[in-house]
This record gives structure tokens, sequence and C-alpha cells, in this order.
């Protein structure tokens, strides 16, 4: 990896951290409920911005420089994989499992889609 790689990926998540915090802050201050939206929308979109993004290095279509700022740097700093467990601990302790539970099969089954759908719309445009 050379210095335009390490650049690349650190530009991607200077954008990344402070999109994710803004947005779960805008996210979940107009919601009334336990539930983590913010961190669920942040890494459902991330999910599809990966999708898209190696979708599109895979056709061709994107570099790999490309990936290492928008996959590797912003979808990284963007995406948190560590919020997201530390939420859903909190909800079993406070005695939200319904949320919990709620919250990773929402998660992984609205992350995993969300990937597949970038991938499959990248191959679609760029194929």
């Amino acid at each position: 990896m050379n210095w335009l790689d390490w650049l690349l990926v650190i530009i991607g998540a200077m954008v990344g951290a402070p999109l994710r915090y803004l947005t779960d802050r805008a996210i979940q201050k107009r919601h009334d409920t336990v539930f983590p939206w913010g961190t669920f929308t942040v890494n459902v979109c991330g999910c599809l911005i990966l999708g898209l993004v190696t979708g599109a290095t895979a056709a061709g279509a994107a570099s790999p420089h490309v990936q290492l700022l928008l996959g590797t740097g912003l979808c990284g700093a963007l995406t948190t994989y560590s919020t997201f467990s530390y939420e859903t601990l909190r909800l079993t302790e406070n005695g939200a499992g319904f949320f919990a539970t709620a919250n990773v099969a929402a998660s992984v089954v609205a992350g995993l889609g969300s990937a597949f759908i970038g991938v499959t719309l990248a191959e679609a445009l760029f194929r």
C-alpha cells in the first residue's frame, strides 16, 4: 500500500465519521423510540454504497482508488458494527428484548439486502 492509498482511505474516513455522527443524531432526534434508527440507517446506507462501489469496481467502471476512498474510507467510517453491538446489548440490558432482536434481524436483512441491491444495480449500469 503506497502513500496515495493511505491518503484516500484517510480522506474517505474524514468524511464518513462526521457524516455518521451527524446522520445518527439527526435521525434519532426525530424518533421517540428506543430503537437505534440512526445507527441502523447509516449501516444500511453504508452497505448500499459499498455494494455500488464494489459492483462498479468489479465491472471496471471504478478504479481501485475509488474502492479505497469510498469503500474502505467512507463506508468504513460511516458504518459501525461496534455501535450496533453496544446498542443491541443496551436494549437487552434495559429490558427491550423485542427491540434488540428486531435490531439484529433488521440490520442483517437490510444490510445484506442493500449490499446485494448495490452490487446488482452497479452491474446493471456498468456491464
